[in-house]
């Protein structure tokens, strides 16, 4: 089977994952050149306000373009506020006590670049999820894959979705704002617990 190629994400939503759970082993392209505002550095998680954007904020990217492996983190207190943002929207969901002590210390050790951070969190989540999938980071800069999510999983893509027709499921929310869809995989994971890995299966499209 040919592995997909994708960006690190910093907990990439529903689709990201569904396409992760088709895969023993996927390609992360950690040479292309950093776009702002996609899910590089944002992920979006549902809040008893609707839906909150979670942005890592990164040092400025000067007119010379830079590559994702070279990324650092601004030297902010983002992590204190993302988890508490995470703790007050998933409090009272029904898996967020059995899983935060594993996802909470990547919000307490320091990181230099995004891009360690995304992996890193993203190893634990595969973990947590009982997804056996195999990360490897590009070694140059790949023109074309045959199957490229590279463009197609992010904020700005304006095509058909992909691969994805995505299953509803229980949402603390759901009865205020009624089902939102592909929001960060930590919606699903707390929500769902050990059933996420079937919602994540029963979403991609082959």
């Amino acid at each position: 089977m040919i592995a997909p190629i994708v960006i690190p994400a910093y907990s990439g939503n529903v689709q990201y994952y569904s396409i992760l759970s088709h895969f023993s082993e996927v390609y992360l392209e950690q040479y292309s050149h950093y776009i702002k505002q996609t899910y590089r550095n944002r992920c979006q998680i549902l809040t008893a306000n609707g839906v909150m954007n979670l942005t890592i904020p990164v040092d400025k990217i000067s007119g010379e373009k830079m590559l994702d492996k070279d990324v650092r983190i601004s030297n902010t207190d983002w992590q204190r506020v993302h988890w508490g943002a995470i703790e007050s929207a998933y409090n009272n969901s029904p898996f967020f006590l059995y899983y935060s002590d594993d996802i909470r210390p990547m919000y307490e050790k320091k990181y230099e670049f995004l891009l360690d951070f995304n992996l890193e969190l993203q190893e634990v989540l595969l973990s947590l999820l009982g997804l056996d999938v195999q990360l490897k980071l590009t070694e140059h800069y790949i023109e074309s894959s045959e199957i490229d999510f590279r463009e197609k999983l992010s904020p700005k893509y304006k095509g058909e979705t992909p691969n994805f027709n995505p299953k509803p499921y229980y949402q603390v929310f759901k009865e205020k704002f009624g089902f939102v869809e592909n929001l960060s995989i930590y919606d699903l994971l707390f929500n769902m617990g050990n059933e996420s890995i079937l919602v994540l299966k029963d979403s991609y499209i082959k």
